[in-house]
């Protein structure tokens, strides 16, 4: 189906003195955090120029910029590069002493990139989420 578009520039007998034509959307968006990582983590590939990024998705490069600097500041958490999971649960139900270290029962041990974190077995699984964000971020 063809679309006909009229535009009407002028009254009689006036003229234009700029015309300004903007292409794609105006305004303030809300981008969800999911499509910002992705877009933050193809402007990190080897070789690859921010300012082409940005353009490619309708952004500035001073905004991806600063969703960049929340990446690298672990405010915004970039997807891995692999799908699966990026840890493995290791359950252990021997009696610490038998283990030969000294963490006391009730306690959560996570290990990752050389960084051993040690946190009581009540600790909120909102804090352990975070705990494990900010690994991520740091050590991978």
């Amino acid at each position: 189906m063809e679309q006909t578009v009229q535009h009407l520039l002028a009254s009689a007998g006036s003229h234009v003195s700029r015309l300004e034509v903007l292409e794609g959307p105006t305004g303030r968006r809300s981008w969800p955090d999911k499509v910002k990582a992705q877009i933050v983590a193809e402007s990190f590939e080897p070789g690859v120029k921010v300012s082409a990024v940005a353009r490619r998705h309708g952004l500035t490069p001073q905004h991806l910029t600063e969703w960049r600097r929340a990446a690298r500041e672990g405010r915004l958490v970039l997807p891995s590069a692999e799908e699966g999971p990026f840890a493995r649960l290791v359950v252990d139900d021997r009696p610490a002493a038998g283990r030969g270290d000294h963490i006391g029962c009730g306690s959560i041990s996570i290990e990752m990139g050389g960084i051993v974190i040690r946190v009581p077995a009540d600790t909120s699984t909102a804090c352990l989420g975070e705990i494990v964000r900010i690994l991520r971020v740091t050590c991978c």
